[in-house]
């Protein structure tokens, strides 16, 4: 497959500010990308941006993916600036640590509005820009999408979202030759993970991630995987590589289906025909 030259494209990047979204907005203007940060924290987000290079080549906007109006703005903003918009990479994200038992609701409806709503979010204001160039839309998801760990129901939960959403986008916009992919790291450090080891339950847990199945591998592991996966476009990027067996096992018969049950123009004629939803006639 020949590579998806970043140089002079224009990439937007929720959670910018974040550990991961620091390396890697760092790691794809290395790759000659233009870069629309968009964070929480406007100011953060801009200096960000300054740090990188002009406004000509990477601008920081405030945005919350729990609005979808200000994701809009945001990214009808970022496509006027840079004058085109290729990648949209959903990269915001939290966790929590507790059991069902004694989680707080309040945190539970955060991770799932942030992690996996928020990625839908992202999608769906940057989708008419990326049409436009038959670009690529990447969640950031985990290993925790296949190997669900207790404590962490919102997280895990919220992450094999993101991989079963990607998937069902993918085969939505496959005839717009618009790709769609998921990043599913291991650990690695970020702030995130060191909360997780300054908490008791954390540690217990994973054993503070220094040895063994959990062992945290470096971020420029993480970041080079994923830059390389944009690059290539790809459906599902794993990192480390000696895990993708895991990743791919349960994804197995899934292409197998695509295949089979969605021949020909079956999913473009569905949308054709589809609302904006609907409501169910009664809970079950």
């Amino acid at each position: 497959m020949p590579r998806y030259n970043l140089a002079g494209r224009t990439v937007l990047l929720t959670g910018s500010t974040g550990g991961l979204g620091t390396a890697l907005a760092r790691s794809l203007r290395e790759r000659g990308a233009n870069l629309a940060l968009l964070d929480l924290d406007g100011d953060l987000a801009r200096q960000q941006a300054a740090d990188l290079g002009p406004q000509t080549a990477a601008r920081g906007w405030a945005a919350d993916v729990r609005d979808l109006d200000s994701l809009r703005s945001a990214a009808d903003d970022a496509a006027a600036h840079f004058g085109r918009l290729d990648v949209a990479i959903a990269g915001a994200g939290i966790a929590s640590m507790a059991p069902l038992e004694t989680l707080d609701p309040e945190l539970w409806e955060r991770v799932i509005d942030i992690n996996l709503s928020g990625a839908w979010r992202t999608f769906r204001a940057t989708l008419p820009h990326v049409k436009q160039t038959k670009g690529y839309l990447l969640a950031i998801s985990s290993m925790a999408a296949f190997v669900h760990s207790p404590l962490n129901g919102p997280y895990v939960a919220s992450k094999a979202g993101l991989w079963a959403l990607c998937d069902a986008t993918r085969l939505e916009l496959r005839h717009e030759k618009v790709a769609v992919g998921s990043a599913h790291p291991t650990f690695f450090k970020t702030p995130m993970m060191d909360d997780i080891h300054t908490d008791d339950a954390g540690n217990t847990l994973w054993g503070g991630n220094r040895s063994g199945l959990w062992k945290m591998i470096p971020l420029d592991e993480v970041v080079d995987a994923i830059t390389t996966g944009i690059e290539r476009r790809s459906p599902m990027i794993v990192a480390p590589r000696s895990f993708a067996l895991a990743a791919r096992v349960p994804g197995l018969i899934r292409p197998l289906v695509d295949r089979i049950g969605f021949r020909g123009t079956t999913i473009p004629d569905a949308i054709a025909q589809a609302k904006d939803g609907w409501s169910p006639r009664a809970e079950r």
